[in-house]
């Protein structure tokens, strides 16, 4: 059993958990964002007092209605998809089937409500789980991210409209970290970005398509 701030061996709906995102994420690089999110929320929540079952589930299914297959296919439809509402219902579904522990679903539910950057988490694993999220849009790891979807996601056809992504990462992110240490995470890997961005527009002026 995994208490409040505890790390603790993978039981049988962790193992479940993970095989089914591995099975559903889909492009199958998205997979790679679930335990890198995890892994960092919970080095942010060392020595703060969490419930581990919940950040964990949380953190894990939070990106389920991102998967192809899970959202819509037509790019007038994808573009005014609302990802969460769906990854809620998904998981109020799929959870007590592998056995988690109900009392602890609807605390699950609220942290992936909270859990992107426009909005206002108030239980301690949504802050945890949506500071991890915005640090993942920051740095070489966010770059790769978003550089990844031109070409592939229909939003970003050419490499000038990922532009606009970056440099909102850089001016807008930052400042909405809730964790003095998540902002000093974000530091150097806000650097990165800037000189990325700097970067490319030296070298390809007005001419980068």
């Amino acid at each position: 059993m995994a208490g409040r701030g505890s790390r603790t061996i993978v039981s049988g709906w962790r193992e479940s958990v993970m095989a089914y995102i591995r099975a559903k994420a889909q492009p199958v690089d998205k997979y790679g964002h679930m335990p890198r999110v995890y892994a960092l929320a919970s080095s942010l929540g060392q020595g703060v007092d969490h419930d581990d079952d919940v950040l964990f589930a949380a953190a894990w299914m939070h990106d389920l209605g991102v998967f192809l297959g899970h959202r819509p296919q037509k790019p007038e439809e994808l573009a005014r998809w609302d990802h969460v509402p769906y990854t809620v219902s998904r998981v109020r579904e799929l959870l007590p089937g592998w056995g988690f522990p109900l009392a602890k679903l609807d605390a699950v539910l609220a942290v992936i409500r909270t859990h992107q950057p426009q909005d206002d988490p108030t239980i301690v694993e949504a802050i945890l789980l949506r500071d991890a999220d915005i640090l993942e849009q920051l740095g070489a790891v966010g770059l790769v991210r978003a550089v990844g979807k031109i070409g592939r996601d229909s939003r970003y056809p050419t490499f000038s409209s990922v532009l606009p992504v970056l440099r909102n990462a850089v001016d807008t992110l930052p400042g909405k970290l809730h964790l003095s240490q998540s902002r000093n995470l974000a530091e150097p890997r806000i650097e990165i970005l800037r000189r990325f961005i700097a970067s490319l527009e030296t070298e390809a002026g007005s001419l980068l398509f």
